[in-house]
């Protein structure tokens, strides 16, 4: 399950990809690529819980999009830190719960151990992440809003918006 952003900061977010792109990095480039905010994976995730999904009383969040992280060593991801908030963290909970039960989710996505952010390249070698992070490090924390939650298959790359988005 991902969160979906508001129109201006999910173009602002691809911005920053197109100039990573630029330099020959793993951003995401197409189409059926939306800057999110993963809050749930599984093995599978079942029908039930995208109708229990549906019904979640869910407004907006507003949230912090701030500094650059990275994550791995071998081949590591850049990305961007998601300031937390209750807001943010009470919608995380509601969704864990519903989820929770599915086979095959990892412990990084539950509750106390989640790190929300917005991924900004994949597969970053070690000798160009200096020039990934001047690519978009003069970009400061920006505000923006969680306006869905979509159901992405990675496998047949098709996205499922469960509530709000587009």
């Amino acid at each position: 399950m991902e969160l979906l952003l508001d129109d201006t900061s999910e173009a602002e977010v691809r911005g920053q990809w197109a100039r990573l792109a630029g330099l020959g990095l793993a951003a995401p480039r197409d189409d059926t690529h939306r800057p999110h905010i993963t809050v749930a994976v599984a093995r599978e995730i079942w029908p039930s819980i995208d109708r229990a999904l549906a019904d979640l009383d869910f407004a907006p969040v507003p949230i912090r999009l701030g500094g650059l992280l990275i994550f791995g060593a071998r081949r590591p991801v850049l990305v961007r830190a998601v300031t937390v908030t209750e807001e943010l963290l009470d919608l995380h909970r509601r969704i864990d719960t519903m989820v929770q039960a599915c086979p095959g989710m990892p412990a990084n996505t539950r509750p106390g151990a989640w790190m929300p952010h917005v991924t900004l390249a994949r597969r970053v070698a070690p000798e160009q992440l200096g020039a990934a992070v001047n690519a978009v490090a003069t970009d400061h924390e920006f505000p923006a809003v969680v306006v869905g939650i979509r159901r992405w298959d990675g496998d047949a790359r098709r996205e499922r918006v469960v509530i709000g988005g587009r």
